[in-house]
Order: C-alpha cells, then sequence, then structure tokens
C-alpha cells in the first residue's frame, strides 16, 4: 500500500477511517454531508497583466459543507490561491474580472462577489477567515503580535480593554504559544516561523469564523513543525465546528486532514472526490502523476516528476489542457470541449475522457511530449 494510502486508513483522529461519517468517501452506507454552507459555481477571475489576460482561474466550482475539510491540491500557479482569496474578496478591483457565483449559505444565499465594503467588513473575521501561506510577510513587522491580534479580537465584539486582552492571551495559549501574556509584547522577528504560524491561526480564529481557508499552512515550516499545525489545525476544526478549505500542493498534507479533495490544473478543476477514493483509485493522469511524485516508503534515487510544465493561462490551449504532458492522451483530447464528467455518484468528478484507464497506467514516467 502507497504512503498515502496508509495515511488514508490509520489518519491519527480517525477521520478517513471512521465508517460513519461523509470522510469515509463514496463508500456505500456513508452519511451524506452537512448543509451547504459555501457553493461556488462556475468562478472565473481573470487578471489583466502586461503580456495579456491571466485566466487564473476559469470556471471552478465546489461546496464546502458544514464542519467539512475541503482540501485544493495542485501545482504552483494552478489558481488555488487565487481561488481562495476571490473568495474573500481580497484581489485587486483594478486589474480584477470576476464572474460566476459564490453563495454564503448563513447570510440568505448572500453572493460575496456583489458583497459591499460594509457586507465585507461585517463577514470577514467574523463570519470567514483565512491563514496565509507566508507568516514571515504575513504580520505587520513594526506592530507588536499582540497589537495585531487584539485588532482582531476587537473588530467584531465589544469588550473592554481587560477582557480584549484576557481574550487575546488565551488565544495564544489556545495555539500552544508558551508565556502568552509575555509574546504579547513580542514583534514578529522574534517568532520563529512555527511560532508565527500559530499567531496567525490565533488571529484566525479571533472572532469564531465559521469557514476558515488555510492557503499552505505549512509550506514554509520543517517537517515536525508542519505536523503540529497540522494536529492543531485539525483539533482547533472539532473543537469548535468550523469548516476549512485547506490549501497545499502537497497531496500528503491534503491527505492527513481533508474529508473530500479537489484537484487543480490550470485554472480548472480536474478531479473532485472523497480523500479516500481519490488517493486509492485516481481518475485523472494529472492526480495520479501528483500521487507517483510523492516519496514512497524504502525508495531510493530521484524522485518521480511529471515532465513539462503548466500552459500558459494567457494563451490557454484548447482542449484537455493536461493533454500535452499527458501518457494517456490521444488526438481526441486536444480538441475535446473538456468538461468535469460525473463518474459513480457520491461527487466524484473528473475531466478526462479516458478516466477508466487512469488506474491502469504502469508506473509513470515523465512525458517528453511536453
Amino acid at each position: 500500500m502507497s504512503e498515502p494510502a496508509q495515511r488514508a486508513d490509520d489518519s491519527r483522529d480517525g477521520r478517513l477511517a471512521d465508517p460513519s461519517g461523509w470522510h469515509a468517501g463514496g463508500s456505500e452506507g456513508v452519511a451524506p454531508p452537512g448543509p451547504a454552507l459555501l457553493t461556488v459555481r462556475d468562478l472565473r477571475s481573470y487578471l489583466a497583466t502586461g503580456q495579456g489576460v491571466v485566466r487564473a482561474v476559469d470556471g471552478v466550482s465546489m461546496t464546502v459543507h458544514e464542519a467539512e475539510i475541503l482540501g485544493i491540491v495542485g501545482e504552483s500557479g494552478c489558481g488555488k490561491t487565487v481561488t481562495c482569496r476571490t473568495i474573500m474578496g481580497l484581489m485587486p478591483a483594478g486589474i480584477l474580472h470576476t464572474s460566476g457565483e459564490v453563495i454564503y449559505h448563513p447570510r440568505g444565499g448572500l453572493n460575496l462577489l456583489d458583497a459591499s465594503p460594509a457586507q465585507w467588513e461585517a463577514l470577514r473575521g467574523a463570519q470567514l477567515a483565512m491563514i496565509f501561506q507566508d507568516p514571515m510577510t504575513a504580520l505587520n513587522p513594526v506592530r507588536t503580535i499582540g497589537d495585531q491580534l487584539l485588532e482582531a479580537v476587537n473588530a467584531h465584539a465589544k469588550l473592554s480593554r481587560a477582557e480584549a486582552q484576557a481574550r487575546a492571551v488565551g488565544l495564544l495559549e489556545r495555539v500552544g504559544i508558551p508565556a502568552p501574556a509575555r509574546r504579547m509584547k513580542d514583534y514578529p522577528f522574534q517568532f520563529s516561523g512555527g511560532m508565527l504560524q500559530r499567531a496567525l491561526i490565533a488571529i484566525a480564529l479571533a472572532s469564531s469564523p465559521r469557514l476558515l481557508l488555510a492557503d499552505e499552512p505549512t509550506t514554509s515550516l520543517d517537517v515536525i513543525i508542519q505536523d503540529q499545525i497540522l494536529s492543531l489545525l485539525l483539533e482547533l476544526q472539532e473543537d469548535t465546528g468550523m469548516s476549512m478549505i485547506m490549501v497545499s500542493h502537497d497531496l500528503a498534507v491534503i491527505t492527513e486532514v481533508c474529508d473530500r479533495v479537489i484537484v487543480m490544473y490550470a485554472g480548472q478543476v480536474v478531479e473532485e472526490g472523497a480523500t479516500a477514493d481519490i488517493i486509492t483509485e485516481p481518475k485523472h493522469p494529472y492526480t495520479q502523476a501528483l500521487l507517483d511524485a510523492l516519496p514512497q516508503e524504502g525508495q531510493r534515487g530521484e524522485l518521480r516528476s511529471n515532465g513539462g510544465s503548466p500552459p500558459s493561462l494567457i494563451d490557454v490551449p484548447g482542449g484537455c489542457r493536461f493533454a500535452p504532458r499527458c501518457r494517456l492522451a490521444v488526438e481526441e483530447c486536444l480538441s475535446w470541449e473538456t468538461e468535469l464528467i460525473e463518474i459513480g455518484g457520491h461527487g466524484r468528478l473528473t475531466r478526462c475522457l479516458r478516466h477508466d484507464e487512469v488506474e491502469r497506467l504502469p508506473e509513470w514516467q515523465a512525458s517528453d511530449s511536453a
């Protein structure tokens, strides 16, 4: 059994192995997901640049359910971060064109793309929060950790100075920062990368959001601290019942914490399904390539890689965008109007004409056709 599959079976808190929850995947008898919290329909985020229009997010649809952790995985530049920033209303308006819908159901089906500044002020932090991928640059270097945390605490609550201070210290303690009252007075440069990420998590949780977007929260951390941060996020999610979108280029990280997975490539969703299904029976060659790139137990020598590079999002090719790098590609793939195909029910989707043949691929070998 591959390492990702083993993690799906033996995850530390039993999320993927528990037969009573949605996270068990497309298995028969699995309980359906909870109510939809956020629904994204045909989201497109195009950025105007000096070289042309970048189709960074090109028709992405997904649903996040109550108390669910949804993973988004893919190579750098595939549109993961732009998707999250568009959902949060954090993309620069001057160069951005968006279309589609981002429906936040607790606010009466509000389309976040149409939200006013006043609506965003009420939502951001209190209902939706985000952890950014680089803790070293996400905080103001000339303000103390305490000042920045207190700003988040006071943004959506009317507390006395003493109450706000106590809540801020309690948040730092909750995320595992030792001597939290003293560390409130420290500046970001006095924190390690792992401690900075914990401080960012505390800030994100200051107003108890219902949906937390974590954009590669462990990318710059060593594997031991990475494991601690993932454990902390899982613990907080279970304690609060919040939903989470976990973004990563590391499929092993996604495997460890997520109920369902969306695989993105070149601005599109190419596969979606329960985590256990995705990693044991991928239905898109790109997903298979990501799995094969993971180091296996006992493996020596060079890691496997998928040859070539993702296509330009300015001059997007027709047909399947992965075809130039795909060992299964045929002439029809180059002209096929790609669409997501539902396979087997239970929300299992793929964007591949030859999806039935993916699991029969021999050991992945890099394509030289790109």
